[in-house]
């Protein structure tokens, strides 16, 4: 039902802007603009989908592995195993005659495709998509909601799982093993563990945790496609004075970015009320691009999309658009530490999706 939804509103937003053909581009790390209209998960090479307004969906792929889940979990579309999907598309454009076409993400196009006669008809419908991707249907909401419940529950395996001696590794298989077992299929995960050594997260390694360590995560399950993200820190031991002292800081951060999401205010306004209290407490270097990359993202189809939450970002909030706010980010007494919660923009504010405490957790050592 959502993925039909999903297709009509994007013929929908075609027809209003008079196109008759889309182009949607997907691979193994970034597949929303295809999912979004194929409702298909890509997890090998490249994936072209092409909607029009009255024929059926084509889908064309170059794994025949993908080929062959898309013949059972994409009913609605047509499947195209090809070795070259820029050549199979240009193909298909090129027997389907002289229809208005669009690209998104046109800036991911294949370059054969773009440079062929049929792609120099392709319009850049990005800015089209991306604004369906933003603006969360009610049902994709709901989704995401689900997705988040589902994040705390597997902080609270990764925090029972955090005890000093354990390998990294261990701690995300552990989470990884719960989520899936409850309906998630794909969790993005990131983590880091030790003190002012640490400058970031990164995919778990064999580091052992120790006494004394911050130990950080980003954690990001999806449930039917849509992603929803949570990040704490913890300590294996107690927490000491500089390290809760650098805690307060993030908190507050965080509940300033929070208490700035409404309709109307835009992606730097929220950006600028977390940097505000760093640059309150004298540490206005770390929220710049040396140290941190973004102060938090949109949420969906995929684990880091539109808009990103930076001070240069004028996108305008409204009502239905998911997002993580979190002030991410290296402390110069302590190292990286990690806080943020996944809202929904709503009429009047925002809804926060996590229920996780805003805590420096501490485990015992």
């Amino acid at each position: 039902m959502l993925a039909e939804e999903r297709l009509n509103r994007l013929r929908g937003a075609m027809g209003t802007a008079q196109i008759d053909a889309m182009v949607l581009y997907g691979n193994a790390w970034q597949g929303d603009y295809l999912r979004y209209a194929s409702d298909f998960g890509i997890l090998e090479g490249h994936g072209i989908a092409v909607v029009t307004r009255d024929d059926r969906l084509q889908l064309f792929l170059d794994s025949a592995t993908d080929a062959e889940r898309a013949e059972a979990e994409a009913p609605g579309a047509e499947i195209h195993l090809v070795r070259d999907v820029a050549r199979g598309v240009a193909a298909w454009l090129d027997r389907a005659g002289n229809r208005r076409t669009a690209a998104a993400p046109r800036g991911f196009l294949p370059h054969g495709l773009t440079e062929t006669d049929s792609g120099k008809r392709l319009a850049d419908a990005t800015v089209l998509v991306d604004e369906l991707l933003m603006h969360k249907l009610p049902d994709e909401v709901a989704t995401i909601r689900r997705a988040a419940r589902l994040a705390d529950e597997g902080y609270g395996v990764f925090k029972a799982a955090a005890r000093a001696g354990r390998r990294q590794y261990e701690l995300v298989a552990d989470v990884e093993a719960f989520l899936r077992a409850n309906g998630s299929a794909d969790n993005f995960m990131i983590i880091g563990s030790g003190g002012q050594d640490v400058y970031g997260m990164a995919p778990p390694s064999e580091r052992r945790l120790a006494q004394g360590d911050l130990v950080t995560t980003e954690l990001t399950p999806s449930i039917g496609g849509y992603y929803a993200q949570i990040c704490r820190t913890l300590v294996i031991g107690k927490a000491n004075a500089a390290q809760k002292r650098a805690f307060a800081v993030y908190r507050e951060a965080l509940e300033a970015g929070i208490a700035a999401v409404r309709p109307g205010v835009t992606a730097a306004d929220v950006a600028r009320a977390e940097n505000d209290v760093f640059r309150k407490y004298g540490l206005g270097d770390y929220v710049t691009s040396k140290y941190t990359r973004v102060r938090g993202h949109g949420m969906g189809l995929f684990a880091d999309s539109k808009p990103h939450i930076l001070e240069d970002v004028d996108t305008k909030l409204v009502p239905g658009m998911a997002l993580i706010v979190h002030p991410n980010t290296y402390h110069p007494e302590v190292g990286y530490m990690v806080l943020g919660d996944a809202v929904v923009v709503t009429d009047t504010g925002c809804e926060v999706l996590c229920g996780t405490p805003r805590e420096l957790f501490e485990v015992p050592a």
